[in-house]
């Protein structure tokens, strides 16, 4: 999760964690840094600018990355695949105006500008498909990297909040989503790829939505006043159910349960900055909740929820981002 919006006073520009949660990556004025999750070590650094964009795949050697334009050879315009064990670049793509997304799966490569999303094969680097979209001014998008189910989700309108889901590997149109009626703030697939997390700019109401359908199969309310959504993210599904979790500018945390009986299928857990410790009844979830703030820090919650839907919050770990040196090898 990202906790807070980019500005120009923060000392973190961008932050996203690879396809397997196994690593993060952040830009800063300075250049770029990649941490793993689990321990928290500084794994990889460079000091060569300031960088917009750093995308992962996986925890291979392999970075996408953009410059954000204060030093002429970091061009917004120019995605750099970049290899961390020569620590060279592999190869340069130019555009005619900025990238505000880049995704990366082993297949496939995306792109996204203002009013066009670029496909590319990741290895060849051919051009598979060009979509063009309509305005995309925040580069608003989504990507599946499941094998399965290789989704692109990409805002379909500037007045409303509907959503195209493309397949990048059939290059086919799978569906349109209609699921506000004020435009798209926030989109996130979950691990699988099975469904579609949105959220308006109006930030009242989240809902979740089943691909291979086209339809709604949760609804979730985060407030009753408007508030922007920073980040919606997934937790990984593959022996419990799924949970989502929203980051906004109320300067909460909340966490919605999927397929969950809690008492009621609206639940909805609020972090503040207070954590509660206290938990007298069994636990039903259980969870890890990984955020990474603009200010520069790493924070790891522990999360235990009764059937009561009362919930603890625990801070189990915590790292400045921007003090931390990675360790020498001793060979």
């Amino acid at each position: 999760m990202r906790m807070a919006t980019q500005s120009s006073y923060h000392p973190i520009i961008c932050a996203s964690f690879n396809q397997d949660n196994s690593c993060f990556a952040i830009g800063t004025r300075d250049g770029f840094k990649i941490f793993d999750c689990t321990t928290g070590k500084l794994l990889y650094e460079q000091v060569i600018g300031a960088f917009v964009i750093v995308e992962m795949l996986y925890r291979s050697s392999l970075l996408a990355i953009v410059g954000a334009g204060e030093q002429p050879s970091l061009s917004p315009r120019r995605l750099c695949l970049f290899n961390t064990v020569s620590g060279t670049a592999l190869r340069e793509l130019n555009f005619l105006t900025s990238i505000l997304a880049v995704r990366v799966s082993r297949k496939r490569l995306i792109v996204v500008l203002q009013e066009q999303a670029y496909i590319y094969d990741v290895n060849s680097l051919e051009i598979k498909r060009i979509i063009d979209t309509v305005p995309n001014l925040k580069g608003l998008c989504a990507f599946s990297a499941n094998s399965e189910n290789p989704y692109l989700a990409l805002p379909a309108s500037v007045t409303k909040g509907s959503v195209l889901v493309y397949n990048v590997i059939d290059l086919q149109s799978h569906c349109e989503i209609h699921a506000h009626r004020s435009p798209l703030a926030a989109l996130a697939f979950s691990s699988n790829g099975m469904y579609i997390a949105t959220a308006s700019e109006q930030g009242t109401i989240i809902r979740v939505h089943l691909i291979s359908e086209a339809t709604k199969s949760y609804s979730f309310r985060r407030g009753t006043y408007p508030s922007t959504i920073f980040s919606l993210s997934f937790g990984p599904s593959a022996d419990r159910p799924d949970i989502l979790l929203a980051t906004s500018s109320s300067g909460s945390l909340h966490i919605f349960p999927l397929g969950l009986d809690l008492n009621d299928s609206q639940t909805v857990i609020r972090k503040t900055d207070k954590a509660n410790t206290s938990m007298s009844e069994p636990v039903a979830l259980r969870a890890t909740v990984s955020v990474i703030s603009f200010s520069g820090y790493f924070q790891e919650y522990g999360l235990r929820v009764n059937h009561k839907n009362e919930a603890a919050w625990s801070l189990e770990h915590e790292l400045n981002l921007l003090t931390a040196v990675a360790e020498k090898s001793s060979t």
